[in-house]
């Protein structure tokens, strides 16, 4: 039974209601959005001339830009909207339609204005980050919203100093990240500090598969071998290790070292065979966690590990400077080739070794690309796929394009990383 006329009054707390539901929607469309927009998609969009892209670069580099002035906005017309529909219901159908208008207040603002809008920002994430991007700018630079929102801050941190007890609090590797990506820009930490401690944080999860050279790519001497015909491979390409494999059952019978080869080749002995100067190699599972070789490595002795598959056979080849790579980065000598493993081109795309780890490529985009299946980007490629591909074949995974930019018989050897415009995560197409 209604309680009293409809006025105009109420019509106008009808309109307010509709109108903040409309603003709810929106900001929870922006939330999603500018929270799953990357820094480097959001570069790569700006550096192409996108609309909204340098309004959603500025966002993106600092969160905390837009993060408390947004969140104190939906709390502020979710208070409004929620007090109006009780009044309205109260003024309407009495003291029962407050009550269901509760009910269906709750219902429809959790449908409406939460699920649906941050379904959609979830399924196309950059879409929702551009259409939002410069009307949250336009609201985080109302200077009354700044204000209040840092004294609410202000305030929070007077109730809650930060001091956690001393047992506490706990944090996740994840979040440990955080904080010092957040000491960085704050300058507490130094760049480089920074990187070494995320890389010390990481290498716990490290195993010997993701950092190995691979199989095709090991220089081996072959057992016929003579010490001249095996010191010759050895200077040419600078190693002072190589596994010596007999090529009639691709068995690798140890390790000839090159101070050994140069040794008797300077006593004269050069037209012996190599197989009399091999020494004993080390076996690794590919799933050895790398933070555990390397301790082998100290404490044993050895510089280099061959890594076997689950049947035995010759996976990949790793050192004790792979090791140490992990840690402090890229160790460059004058036999290595310098190849920038990641190009960033002049429009915004990347031009990626096709070697490169996964865990490397999600790192430097933002990207959630599964390493369980395969380990580099050229096998993320070819498995998804499912065949080699040819030139500029590409899939779309997580609103980037992967193009096989240059192929060497079965290797994909680099691939081109593109940002997909408006195109929903996951998908494939070739």
């Amino acid at each position: 039974m209604i309680a009293s006329e409809f006025t105009n009054v109420d019509l106008l707390m009808l309109v307010t209601i509709l109108l903040l539901l409309v603003v709810l929607i929106f900001t929870s469309v922006a939330e999603m959005g500018l929270s799953r927009m990357s820094k480097p998609r959001a570069s790569s969009l700006a550096d192409k001339g996108h609309k909204s892209g340098k309004a959603l670069k500025r966002l993106v580099d600092e969160p905390e830009r837009w993060v408390n002035p947004l969140l104190l906005t939906v709390n502020v017309c979710q208070t409004v909207q929620a007090t109006l529909t009780g009044i309205l219901s109260a003024r309407l159908f009495g003291t029962w339609g407050v009550v269901a208008g509760v009910l269906l207040n709750v219902v429809v603002f959790f449908v409406l204005a939460e699920a649906v809008p941050k379904t959609y920002a979830v399924i196309h994430p950059q879409r929702a980050a551009m259409l939002s991007a410069r009307p949250v700018s336009a609201l985080v630079a109302f200077p009354p919203l700044r204000w209040i929102s840092r004294s609410l801050i202000k305030l929070t941190n007077v109730i809650v100093p930060g001091k956690g007890l001393e047992s506490g609090p706990f944090v996740s590797e994840q979040e440990l990240l955080g904080i010092v990506e957040v000491a960085a820009e704050d300058g507490v930490v130094e760049h480089e500090e920074r990187e070494l401690i995320e890389s010390i944080i990481e290498f716990g999860d490290t195993v010997a598969r993701e950092i190995m050279v691979p199989q095709p790519d090991i220089v081996i001497i072959e057992h016929t071998a003579t010490i001249t015909a095996a010191l010759d491979i050895a200077l040419e390409h600078g190693y002072s290790r190589l596994p010596v494999v007999n090529t009639d059952d691709d068995d690798v019978l140890g390790l000839a070292y090159t101070k050994d080869l140069v040794r008797a080749e300077r006593d004269g002995g050069g037209a012996r065979g190599v197989v009399e100067l091999v020494r004993p190699a080390h076996f690794v599972p590919e799933n050895k966690p790398v933070s555990r070789l390397m301790r082998e490595m100290q404490a044993q002795k050895f510089h280099l590990a061959l890594v076997a598959d689950e049947y035995g056979a010759l996976a990949g080849l790793i050192t004790l400077e792979d090791c140490l790579e992990e840690l402090v980065g890229e160790i460059v000598d004058e036999h290595d080739d310098e190849d920038a493993e990641v190009q960033r081109l002049s429009d915004g795309d990347y031009l990626v070794d096709g070697g490169m780890s996964i865990g490397d490529l999600n790192d430097l985009l933002g990207l959630d690309i599964p390493d369980d299946d395969w380990d580099t980007v050229g096998g993320f490629l070819f498995g998804t796929l499912e065949h080699v591909p040819d030139q500029d074949e590409s899939i779309v995974h997580g609103g980037w394009r992967f193009a096989a930019a240059e192929v060497d018989g079965r290797r994909i050897r680099r691939v081109k990383v593109t940002v997909e415009p408006d195109s929903p995560p996951n998908t494939d197409d070739d």
